[in-house]
């Protein structure tokens, strides 16, 4: 049965506890060291009567990058990874590649970037996924998703990668979990996972979330379930 495992933790530690290629794909989101934080805890008074505002998040997790000991531990511990925001610190990573990704928002005319990019150790051309995302404007209004991490993904992106660059049975990993739509994707899809997540509130935020989303989904029981474990709190 598909495990979903969550660690609050540092996941360097975490890391080290793997052997070599344990992991089939790595999907990271690690802080890209702009202060993009410390910008949306002020977004209330900066952005005052935009669409994009987005409300107060917590400041200082965004001040610093991952530095090349985390990219090496990375590729050791995972066969294959996509990396969001490595425009940020290419640099610091051991391989190029040819097969980004890029993620196009669809949000219209403001000051926020048109979309991301993504960095895959995959042998394919660049993909690209338009999905709506721009404050109150989401791709499903239908299902809106609820904005707890200032820097958080739709779930429907994730599904897109799984769907794209997954296959069954792949053993997935995020070391920065953050608001947690890369757990749920992984849960709705049936793949193994593990996350790490080191603020605690955050943790603490994701795990509501993901327990809210299985309530949700509980009238429409899966043939195998997930089975569901997390750490305690350091």
């Amino acid at each position: 049965m598909p495990e979903s495992i969550v660690h609050n933790m540092d996941c360097m530690e975490g890391m080290k506890q793997y052997p070599d290629k344990y992991f089939d794909l790595a999907i990271v989101d690690p802080p890209y060291g702009i202060g993009v934080g410390n910008v949306y805890a002020e977004d209330t008074k900066v952005r005052s009567g935009s669409k994009a505002m987005r409300g107060s998040f917590k400041v200082g997790w965004d001040n610093s990058a991952p530095n090349e000991d985390y990219f090496f531990e990375l590729f050791r511990v995972s066969k294959n990874q996509i990396i969001w925001g490595a425009n940020h610190f290419i640099s610091k990573m051991p391989f190029d590649s040819a097969g980004w990704v890029y993620w196009d928002k669809d949000n219209g005319t403001n000051d926020f970037s048109d979309g991301e990019l993504a960095f895959s150790s995959f042998n394919k051309g660049l993909r690209r996924i338009k999905l709506r995302w721009n404050g109150m404007l989401q791709h499903d209004m239908k299902n809106k998703e609820t904005r707890i991490h200032p820097t958080q993904k739709p779930i429907a992106l994730y599904k897109w990668l799984l769907q794209n660059y997954a296959k069954a049975g792949n053993k997935i990993l995020d070391t920065h979990l953050g608001s947690g739509s890369s757990r749920i994707a992984t849960y709705d899809m049936g793949f193994d996972f593990t996350g790490y997540e080191l603020d605690t509130d955050y943790y603490l935020a994701q795990e509501k979330r993901f327990k809210n989303h299985i309530a949700q989904q509980s009238l429409f029981v899966p043939e195998t379930q997930p089975i569901i474990t997390q750490t305690k709190l350091l």
